[in-house]
């Protein structure tokens, strides 16, 4: 038996990954130094015996962080017995309950929900993705075959039947950093591929419908008031009139560093945005407000609970197996 204080551990565990510090230090804070052996891991060890373990992994191509996760993890990886993840990436039925769960009633499309001013500021930051994606494709993505017009459709292709909350997280993903990395698996699906590749067993703790219908309960209203913010955010980048405080490099950097505790891991760089700022008016921010607490309640710590108790009940129905855990170090589900 798993003693009845594995539980809060396990959470506390889990809410430790998800967790973001609000001070505010330099982007460029936390060079890369010293030896792979001696930088910091997120990694957690679970003391019994056999030994378990939580990793924290980010949602970033594999390549670039892979060499300096620290051989620890990996030794803990190769030794574990069962590989469990958020989601079980390699199973064709998650990826289209993933893409059933983004997609409007039957018959309805995104031009017959959206307040029309909207719509065509969305039609046309899409556009402006189509036309500069071929100058964002690097040489390496073109010589494995992988062209704008193609990684465009695979994305953004079906955009019109999919609800608003989903694309505005598309919309997030539409960047040029974001499309430089497309081709090369994330972290989390190249440690399922390579558990596979090693005959290890493999489960997921989270159903589908458990990560889509959170964000599928935020009202109309507030979808609304997101997207718009989100379509303003990329207009303003678009225009040079805003910068991006904290980018897809600066987590990379972070998490190469094993620095937990920065700011990076905040929303601020998770394809859920953060909506609070000081342009806003005191009814928007009320809003922001609403949709922050409404996200921070749902996928970090109901989330966390959830999870925590699917973790404790498989160390209990399985005490002789060694587990290794790997879950987001920023938590919240990315778009297909």
């Amino acid at each position: 038996m798993v003693h009845p204080g594995w539980l809060c551990l396990l959470q506390g565990s889990l809410l430790l990954l998800a967790r973001a510090r609000q001070s505010r230090g330099p982007a460029g804070a936390c060079p890369l130094r010293g030896k792979q052996s001696e930088l910091n891991s997120f990694l957690w060890t679970i003391k019994r015996d056999p030994p378990s373990y939580f990793f924290g992994t980010i949602h970033v191509p594999y390549t670039r962080v892979w060499d300096f996760i620290p051989e620890n993890s990996k030794k803990a990886f190769k030794q574990s017995h069962i590989v469990y993840f958020e989601l079980d990436l390699t199973d064709p039925y998650t990826i289209s309950a993933l893409t059933s769960c983004q997609l409007l009633p039957q018959g309805k499309n995104l031009q017959d929900v959206l307040p029309h001013d909207i719509y065509r500021r969305l039609k046309q930051h899409l556009e402006y993705v189509k036309l500069m994606m071929p100058s964002w494709m690097t040489p390496d993505q073109r010589g494995k075959g992988l062209y704008a017009d193609y990684l465009f459709n695979a994305i953004a292709g079906n955009w019109e039947r999919k609800r608003p909350v989903w694309v505005m997280l598309m919309v997030n993903s539409l960047t040029e950093v974001d499309i430089k990395s497309r081709g090369v698996p994330v972290l989390d699906l190249y440690l399922a591929q390579e558990a596979e590749r090693l005959r290890k067993q493999t489960g997921a703790v989270e159903k589908v419908e458990e990560q889509c219908h959170p964000l599928n309960g935020l009202n109309f209203s507030q979808v609304v008031f997101a997207l718009n913010q989100t379509l303003l955010q990329q207009e303003s980048l678009r225009a040079g009139s805003f910068q991006i405080p904290y980018t897809t490099e600066d987590l990379i950097k972070h998490y190469n560093c094993g620095d937990l505790s920065s700011i990076i891991f905040n929303h601020d760089t998770s394809q859920i945005p953060n909506f609070i700022n000081a342009t806003l008016l005191a009814h928007e921010r009320i809003t922001a407000q609403e949709i922050d607490s409404y996200f921070r309640q749902e996928l970090i710590y109901k989330r966390n609970e959830r999870m925590g108790r699917r973790v404790k009940d498989l160390l209990e129905e399985y005490p002789d197996k060694s587990f290794f855990f790997a879950f987001g170090a920023e938590n919240p589900p990315k778009p297909c």
